[in-house]
Order: structure tokens, then sequence, then C-alpha cells
């Protein structure tokens, strides 16, 4: 692997995910419910978005269309890590609401 490539990051790449936009982070980073309810839905879909990369590659490598297995490995693990980090903050969700249910008031 050329270490290279990680000192040329496009500026395209900054804006899609928002590595250059702090102002739009700060605005939106309020704390709300409604904020964070935007972010939870946003990663859902991310991670959908990604199962549905996953399964496209899978039947253009079975169908032949592509020939290249490595592609299919990082849409794989590219939708395995969305998932497992999707599953992990709900886990979290759960627990904050399990601990704020028993509190005493």
């Amino acid at each position: 692997m050329d270490a290279a490539m990680f000192y040329s990051v496009s500026p395209d790449y900054l804006t899609r995910y928002g590595l250059n936009q702090t102002q739009e982070r700060e605005k939106s980073n309020d704390g709300s419910f409604g904020s964070i309810l935007n972010t939870a839905m946003n990663m859902i879909n991310e991670t959908n978005d990604y199962q549905n990369a996953a399964e496209s590659a899978e039947i253009q490598f079975a169908l032949g269309e592509s020939e290249s297995t490595h592609e299919l490995a990082v849409a794989q693990q590219k939708a395995n890590l969305a998932l497992e980090y999707t599953v992990a903050v709900r886990d979290k969700v759960i627990e904050a609401y399990k601990e704020i249910m028993n509190m005493t008031v």
C-alpha cells in the first residue's frame, strides 16, 4: 500500500464527509432530541446504503459482471463495519434508556 495516497485527500471527500464544515456541524450539534434523531436516522440510512452496495457487488460478482474480488471484499467490509457501529450505538442508547427508566424522581 502506498502511504502517499493518504496525503492526497480530495476536497470532494472532505466536503462529502463534513470534515471541513465545522460551522454546520456546530449549528446542527445543539443537543436537541430532533438533532440526535436526525443523526441516528442518517446513520441508519448510511448503513442501509452500504448494505445495498455490498449486495449489489455480490450480485455483480456472481453474474460475472465484475471480476474484482478486492472491490467485493471492500464493499462487504464497509457494510459489516457500518452495521457493527450501528448496533453498538443502538446498544448504548438502549442502555441509557434503561438507566433513565431506573432513576428515582
